[in-house]
């Protein structure tokens, strides 16, 4: 499940990046759903400040496990405001066994939540982020590793604004080789 970025900054399911998540896992034979969140185009509803957000991402996910109760992975990917969101969402769905979370806002959202942390992921960062600070994502980074039974992997695209706007091939390229490590099925990380 992909989430997209805040809708009170123009987010949708058809955000680029959102789009290139979708794309990716859909070439890797995943289920796939990007949806919008309520208000958002033609969702009914409005903006929850994330209370009601985390409630359709939590449904969506329902909603697709209804079809594929034989998958045996789960995974979500946000950006911005869907990544936190997503993560919100990891620590209430234990079959969520891996994240991707693209410019979480940790200087705009409480992380504090993830105490501790359910699953394994990575977080992606843009190096010059004008939005969401990249001190802040690392102090995330940081608190997250030191939980056990878990692995946090971290990347940093240099020159990157929080759209990636020149930087989409090597942020994409991080998350396939991040995808590929994991689903190996040698992957130290299960």
């Amino acid at each position: 499940m992909i989430l997209h970025p805040h809708p009170n900054a123009g987010g949708t399911m058809n955000n680029r990046i959102v789009q290139e998540l979708y794309k990716t896992f859909q070439r890797r034979g995943f289920a796939t759903l990007r949806f919008n969140f309520r208000g958002v185009g033609k969702s009914q509803g409005t903006f929850d400040n994330g209370i009601g957000e985390l409630s359709d991402a939590a449904s969506a996910l329902d909603w697709v496990q209804s079809f594929h109760p034989e998958a045996q992975t789960t995974w979500v990917a946000g950006f911005g405001f869907g990544a936190w969101i997503g993560m919100q969402l990891l620590m209430r769905r234990p079959e969520i066994r891996g994240f991707i979370s693209i410019a979480p806002p940790a200087n705009m959202f409480d992380f504090t939540f993830l105490a501790p942390c359910p699953s394994s992921g990575i977080i992606i960062q843009g190096e010059n982020d004008e939005v969401v600070t990249p001190g802040a994502v690392q102090k995330l980074v940081d608190k997250l590793r030191t939980q056990k039974h878990i692995t946090i992997h971290h990347d940093t695209i240099p020159a990157a604004n929080h759209f990636f706007e020149h930087e989409m091939p090597q942020l994409m390229g991080s998350v396939d080789k991040y995808l590929d490590m994991r689903l190996d099925p040698n992957s130290p990380i299960k």
